[in-house]
């Protein structure tokens, strides 16, 4: 029976990338071994599967393939170290399990491997991309399409990440306690910067990746396993997840985007914005709030309200100004505007974006013109908000934003204007 390549297969490949990765580096201790294993197992998966149909246990016929595959490479490579002893223990492993028998990696593997990928040898750069291709699963001209760099520059640092791994000699297995809070600090960094990228697509034809928004949920809950009582990661995985819940909201049957005071909100997952909700609550009962626990105090907002009249502003404004004093940063300037504006009227927030143009922060970043735009909408000024919409478009990337902007600019404009240049960055 055949198989579609990009529905099935896909699907198989993002669920069962990161277990056969952990599996292969729990047998060999070599992140290097066992992704090159994995994506010379997933080749063989697209030649096969189209041709075979999906396997009974998929999982498992990915560790059993990339096994081998890691046996053929070792062979081949006289260079890496411990070679024929490595050799020796995966054809022990190959002989003594049958598909059916294959011990897939636990949860725990999965998290070693995050934890790994998050060492503090490496810059969080790196940790980003060894996370994205390592655990998520992802090409690396998907990683550098996302973060905007060269592909070619992408691959170095892979390169390098793997190298550093290498040569500090870091074992496959959890951190000791006393070096667990830095290291999960920088998974729950490297976590949300994935789940940015799933929420609002760098580039494209579609505003979301659902596929790397769950893949950061995924993570995020093992993160939680391992940290049950480190409250920033419960605020992460709740900051996550009342995000997510309005996913299926945020574009229309066009695939156009909505805007939150548009959305229909029953269409937003209220099982997961309960489950953020609890989770919030519980971080924040240990009176240790930090930067992921503020953001998702925000997000709760939201899902508090029944419509978006009943949004409480006030205290949303409020929450930003205690994430800037905890954290500064020009995008949370940005936000704490727009809350601004909407408390206290547009004028009030554009008083806080002209400050924020004036230190160039954000000179680049498309929401910035677009936030201007549309508080001069707001404010009944058309000819300044056309201006924005202008500038945002000259550096919008993602299409699905730009059709947006598109349509604000012919509302504010007229017709005349419905046709924009292409983005310029």
């Amino acid at each position: 029976m055949g198989l579609e390549v990009n529905d099935e297969l896909t699907a198989a490949y993002r669920a069962h990338w990161a277990r056969a990765v952990a599996t292969l580096c729990r047998w060999t201790g070599d992140v290097d071994l066992a992704e090159d294993a994995v994506a010379d197992a997933v080749e063989q998966a697209l030649r096969s599967w189209p041709r075979d149909g999906l396997p009974d246990h998929p999982d498992a016929w990915l560790i059993t393939t990339a096994r081998r595959k890691a046996i053929d490479r070792l062979r081949q490579d006289r260079r890496r170290a411990q070679r024929t002893e490595l050799v020796a223990r995966l054809e022990a492993v190959d002989r003594q399990a049958t598909l059916d028998q294959v011990q897939v990696a636990t949860g725990d593997d999965q998290l070693t491997l995050i934890l790994m990928c998050c060492h503090p040898a490496l810059g969080v750069d790196a940790q980003v991309a060894l996370t994205l291709r390592a655990v998520a699963g992802l090409a690396p001209a998907e990683i550098a399409r996302a973060f905007l760099v060269p592909e070619r520059t992408l691959q170095q640092r892979l390169v390098r990440a793997k190298r550093k791994i290498a040569q500090a000699g870091i074992p496959f297995r959890l951190p000791p306690d006393d070096q667990l809070p830095d290291r999960v600090g920088a998974a729950c960094a490297v976590v949300y910067l994935i789940f940015n990228e799933g929420y609002d697509t760098t580039r494209g034809e579609d505003l979301l990746r659902t596929d790397l928004a769950a893949e950061a949920i995924r993570l995020g809950r093992l993160l939680v396993r391992l940290a049950p009582d480190d409250p920033e990661v419960g605020g992460l995985l709740a900051l996550l997840l009342l995000h997510h819940a309005r996913a299926d909201a945020r574009v229309d049957a066009h695939g156009d985007l909505v805007a939150l005071e548009d959305q229909d909100r029953s269409r937003w997952d209220r099982a997961m914005i309960g489950e953020g909700m609890a989770l919030l609550d519980r971080a924040l009962r240990r009176r240790r709030p930090g930067p992921y626990q503020l953001q998702a105090a925000i997000a709760a907002q939201h899902g508090l309200a029944a419509d978006a009249a009943d949004t409480d502003w006030l205290r949303i404004a409020a929450l930003y100004a205690e994430l800037l004093r905890l954290r500064p940063s020009p995008v949370y300037e940005l936000n704490r505007a727009v809350a601004v504006a909407m408390a206290y009227g547009p004028d009030a927030g554009l008083a806080l974006l002209d400050r924020l143009e004036a230190t160039g922060a954000l000179a680049s970043y498309h929401l910035l013109a677009a936030t201007r735009a549309d508080l001069e909408r707001r404010a009944s000024r058309p000819t300044a908000a056309a201006a924005g919409y202008r500038a945002a478009l000259e550096l919008a990337t993602n299409q699905v934003e730009r059709r947006y902007l598109r349509r604000r600019l012919t509302e504010v404009a007229g017709d005349q204007d419905a046709t924009a240049p292409p983005p310029t960055a």
